[in-house]
């Protein structure tokens, strides 16, 4: 089971580190991803690509960390839970970077296709460890009730 998380996890973070670039690329959202080496002076002098390289790290933790969590949640589907989850994460994670103030105001400075691509992302590690895990429980279940003679 660990095996599927490292690979799941693996393909979402480059999903979405390429997704916050295409992002970047074409102006949709208006912050830079790799804003942080700056800000932080992580990795201030080194090449883009590490800095990129970084975060797709960083990234892939978070979304380990996510779906080894929520391969044990069975009784919200799987649907609403990534709604939820996506849309609060990156809706949090835009308001620490733009340092928005709490007013109804601030969400017409959120970034629709960021939200949208972090809820795909989300959608597609917690369906997928719903999934296995639900497939692991009915790995050695009978096909037939067991009082029943063959």
């Amino acid at each position: 089971m660990l095996y599927l998380a490292f690979i799941t996890s693996l393909f979402a973070s480059i999903f979405l580190t390429a997704s916050l670039k295409m992002l970047s690329f074409f102006k949709f959202i208006q912050w830079n991803p790799i804003g942080f080496s700056k800000k932080y002076q992580f990795f201030e002098g080194s090449h883009p690509f590490i800095n990129w390289l970084f975060l797709a790290v960083v990234i892939f933790v978070v979304n380990l960390i996510i779906y080894l969590i929520m391969q044990y949640v069975q009784n919200v589907p799987p649907f609403i839970t990534s709604l939820v989850i996506g849309g609060l994460f990156a809706i949090i994670a835009e308001w620490i970077i733009y340092d928005l103030p709490a007013e109804l105001s601030s969400f017409k400075k959120l970034s629709i296709p960021f939200i949208v691509m972090v809820v795909i992302t989300a959608r597609f590690i917690i369906e997928t460890a719903s999934f296995h895990y639900q497939a692991h429980l009915e790995r050695n279940r009978l096909p037939y009730k067991e009082s029943v003679i063959k």
